[in-house]
C-alpha cells in the first residue's frame, strides 16, 4: 500500500454523503507509529506472531465483544501494520463486557484460511484519494459528532487503539516489550468501503497473501 508523508498533513477524507453507521463492510489499515515493527517477523513468506502481535489480534477479535453490531472476517497482522476487514451489520453502540476470546479454538471469525500479504493495493488504486478510499483522524470517543453523526467507525478504531496501546504500555513494564516511540499507532487510518462480493474476494485474496509479497510491500523496513 503506498505511503506518503503529505498525507499525515491533510485533513480526513470520506466519501460525501457516506453514513458510517450503516450496514456495510470497510477494510482497514492501521499502522505502527514511524512503521516501526513491534508484532513479529516474516518466517519462509509467513507472518510469525510474537506475543505483541498475539495481544493485537485478541483485541480484533473482541470488537464485536464491545461493539455488537461489528463483525470480524479476514486479518492479518504485519511487523508494522495490520489489514483486517469488519462488517458492521446494523447500528453500531452496544456496550458488553468485554472477554477474550480463548486462543484459535474460538476465534469468532471463523475463516478458514489463516490471513496472511501486500505487495499491490487490492482494489487497483490508493487508499486516500476519495472516493470511499480515505485516511480518517482517529477523533476519539466524540468521534459520532464529526462530518457524519452516528458515524462508529472512528470510534471503533480509536477503541481498538486505545485497548491494544494500554496492554502494549504495561507489557513494556511488566515483561520487557519493546518500547515504543511516543505512541504505539499512527495517528490515521486507511479505510476502504467494499462494493460488493467480487470486491471483497479480492480483498481477502489481498490480505491472504500479504506475508508473501512483504519484500514488495510498501511498508517493509
Amino acid at each position: 500500500m503506498a505511503y506518503n508523508k503529505k498525507i499525515h498533513h491533510r485533513r480526513s477524507i470520506r466519501l460525501q454523503g457516506y453514513d458510517y453507521s450503516q450496514p456495510g463492510i470497510y477494510y482497514i489499515t492501521i499502522c505502527t507509529h514511524n512503521r516501526d515493527h513491534y508484532f513479529g517477523e516474516i518466517i519462509n513468506h509467513k507472518m510469525v506472531l510474537n506475543a505483541a502481535g498475539q495481544m493485537v489480534e485478541k483485541w480484533y477479535f473482541e470488537l464485536p465483544n464491545k461493539f455488537a453490531d461489528i463483525k470480524c472476517d479476514t486479518r492479518i497482522i504485519m511487523p508494522n501494520h495490520m489489514h483486517f476487514i469488519i462488517k458492521n451489520i446494523g447500528n453500531v453502540g452496544a456496550d458488553l463486557r468485554v472477554c477474550p476470546y480463548a486462543g484459535d479454538a474460538a476465534h469468532p471469525a471463523g475463516d478458514a484460511a489463516h490471513p496472511a500479504g501486500d505487495a499491490a493495493h487490492p482494489t487497483g488504486d490508493e487508499p486516500h484519494h476519495g472516493g470511499g478510499r480515505g485516511e480518517h483522524a482517529d477523533r476519539g470517543e466524540h468521534a459520532d459528532r464529526g462530518e457524519h453523526g452516528g458515524s462508529p467507525l472512528p470510534r471503533v478504531i480509536q477503541w481498538f487503539k486505545t485497548m491494544t496501546t494500554n496492554e502494549y504500555i504495561r507489557n513494556v513494564k511488566q515483561l520487557g516489550w519493546k518500547p515504543f516511540d511516543g505512541k504505539l499507532w499512527q495517528r490515521n487510518y486507511y479505510e476502504h468501503i467494499v462494493r460488493n462480493e467480487m470486491a471483497l474476494h479480492k480483498i481477502r485474496n489481498y490480505i491472504v497473501q500479504n506475508p508473501s509479497n512483504w519484500c514488495k510491500d510498501r511498508n517493509y523496513r
